[in-house]
């Protein structure tokens, strides 16, 4: 029997998966004390939507077989915004254009940018 990992493990195996499907601009942002839906949230963007729905595929497949229950996929059917809720960690993967008009990162990183941990570039 796997033991379930807990959410800084699941943040791991996350951004080791984006970074090994190219994702760009990888962010982790604590949510400890901002809200008790998950401890992290993920965003990261791929360049197309094609590229968007590989990775969030590829991301389900590793959750999965880490033992990690998703709870939602929603977004797959366009990718121009993918949201993977791996319980403790949600996962927001976005084509470019569509992760600026909706700016998550200014919406959650509201007590300044040392909130923001920067995973890749």
């Amino acid at each position: 029997m796997q033991s379930n990992p807990d959410p800084d493990q699941i943040l791991e195996l996350v951004t080791a998966s984006l970074d090994s499907d190219k994702a760009e601009d990888v962010i982790a942002i604590p949510l400890h004390g901002k809200s008790s839906m998950a401890d992290h949230m993920v965003i990261a963007s791929g360049s197309s939507s094609r590229q968007v729905a590989a990775m969030a595929e590829h991301l389900e497949q590793r959750l999965k077989q880490a033992g990690v229950e998703v709870l939602g996929l929603e977004g797959m059917r366009q990718a121009d915004w993918v949201l993977i809720d791996a319980n403790d960690v949600i996962i927001h993967l976005f084509r470019p254009e569509v992760r600026e008009f909706y700016g998550l990162e200014r919406m959650w990183a509201n007590d300044g940018p040392q909130e923001i941990v920067t995973v890749s570039s």
